[in-house]
């Protein structure tokens, strides 16, 4: 998980090295609102602060509330809104408005609670923070959950939070991971840019000199086979496979995996020519059509990218198309 992502991980650190701590969450949004419904922001005692909750306009009136909130142990609800016209006057310059829950660690949200929830995304494990804002009642829910199984499950798969009546769900779904298959030039800059976007990147390559540590500084590099490798990750539907290594001895092995995962993303790096080669591999295997024309490739949005840093950005490029766009 980017350190940057990781808020209710910093709440939770500061919390028990007893600076006091508050989470800060965007519940409701109208309009051009800088931030989407749960993004958070966490507040230590100190007045130090790790995410956000809008670009910069709201931030310094939300610390205020939450050093006062760990004053008096009370969440808050606070809303933001204001006309174009008068938007610098207050903050919020988008004119948008946003309404965001400040609630201070080990008094009104539970400090049990925030330890099982970091648990529970360092596990992968998709979870739902549920709050009440009439009883100020609150609990962690999965899309199991007897009362709103469904309603957490739909949002889950679209990412969504929000309020299912007076209960705000707020969504920690598992990091988003993106795994590639082949240690070569352009996974250097890919696996880079896929973590500054908030992605858990993964290399695979067999191939020791590929896969040295001195070209990776500090990323998870697999030696082992694609297939075995990926069978050991787990794929699901946080997952994207980039095959990058024009080898089909290493590529169409983890292409297969890939095809039987529930992965939202699938890119192969060729040519049209090398494409056409590849479909008639899978065909012979029997992959079915269907399943073959979920694969992206030639991998990457058209947009002219010619060195491997602009073909890298190509390819998270399109990712994202995928994830956000469908």
């Amino acid at each position: 998980m980017a350190e940057h992502d990781a808020i209710p991980e910093t709440a939770l650190d500061w919390h028990r090295a007893g600076q006091g701590a508050a989470l800060a969450t965007v519940v409701e949004t109208w309009g051009s609102a800088p931030r989407p419904v749960g993004s958070q922001l966490a507040i230590s005692g100190a007045g130090a602060m790790a995410g956000s909750v809008s670009g910069g306009c709201v931030e310094g009136a939300v610390i205020a509330e939450a050093l006062d909130a760990l004053g008096d142990g009370q969440p808050r609800l606070l809303e933001f809104g204001v006309s174009d016209g008068d938007a610098f006057a207050v903050g919020l310059a988008c004119g948008g408005r946003i309404r965001v829950l400040v609630e201070p660690v080990g008094s009104a949200l539970p400090g049990d609670l925030l330890t099982d929830l970091v648990a529970a995304r360092a596990a992968r494990r998709a979870v739902a923070c549920l709050v009440d804002t009439e009883s100020w009642a609150r609990r962690l829910a999965g899309p199991e959950d007897p009362a709103l199984g469904q309603a957490i499950g739909a949002r889950m798969r679209a990412d969504r939070s929000g309020f299912e009546g007076t209960v705000f769900v707020g969504l920690h779904n598992p990091p988003l991971r993106l795994v590639v298959v082949g240690a070569v030039h352009i996974a250097q800059p890919l696996v880079q840019m896929a973590r500054l976007a908030g992605f858990a990147p993964v290399v695979i390559d067999p191939r020791p000199a590929f896969g040295a540590a001195a070209r990776f500084p500090g990323e998870v590099v697999i030696d082992a086979w694609p297939d075995a490798a990926l069978t050991d990750l787990g794929l699901d539907a946080r997952s994207a496979v980039v095959t990058l290594t024009h080898d089909p001895k290493l590529d169409d092995p983890a292409i297969m995996a890939a095809l039987d995962s529930d992965v939202f993303y699938l890119g192969c790096l060729g040519s049209s020519r090398t494409h056409a080669a590849r479909v008639a591999r899978l065909e012979a295997a029997g992959v079915a059509p269907g399943r073959i024309a979920a694969i992206h490739a030639p991998v990457g949005l058209g947009i002219g990218a010619r060195t491997p840093g602009e073909i890298a950005v190509a390819i998270l490029a399109e990712i994202l198309q995928r994830l956000r766009c469908g």
